[in-house]
């Protein structure tokens, strides 16, 4: 069977996610989540809260030759509610269609766990990590809009 540099990339990020980073975050007490990305359609996201969901892009960026260094997570907030405008932009949140009317909030970011020869899971966990808590954080004052 050949594969395309495209193909070959997916597989091969699938697999650290599955096998590396999905397993890690379980374990840092995050769970399955119930809701599903409006665009990322092959896999399920997790949580630690129903404020911020964690979804793998696999697809974006797997055509380039070094595509099997690096993936983008996308944290949604799955909440069709007014953000405050110190939480929106490029830094924090923007805004994705979720269809049939409903805007979610997202913040997208380049996960980098290889560099030249050496792995770096390890601290590229600990920077998903504590990005998700700084999102989460900020979202919290949010929580009671919920309701």
């Amino acid at each position: 069977m050949l594969l395309n540099i495209n193909e070959a990339n997916a597989i091969f990020r699938r697999s650290i996610i599955k096998g590396f980073f999905e397993p890690r975050l379980l374990s840092l007490d995050f769970k399955k989540s119930s809701i599903k990305h409006p665009l990322i359609n092959d896999d399920d996201g997790l949580m630690q809260s129903d404020l911020l969901h964690v979804f793998f892009d696999v697809e974006t960026g797997s055509d380039y030759p070094d595509g099997d260094e690096w993936f983008i997570v996308e944290m949604l907030f799955p909440h069709d509610i007014r953000l405050p405008d110190s939480l929106k932009g490029t830094d924090y949140f923007t805004t994705l269609s979720a269809g049939q009317g409903k805007t979610f909030w997202h913040h997208r970011e380049l996960i980098r766990y290889k560099y030249g020869k050496s792995k770096k899971l390890g601290d590229a966990l600990e920077f998903l990590e504590s990005k998700y808590k700084e999102l989460h954080e900020l979202l919290e004052p949010l929580q009671k809009d919920l309701k």
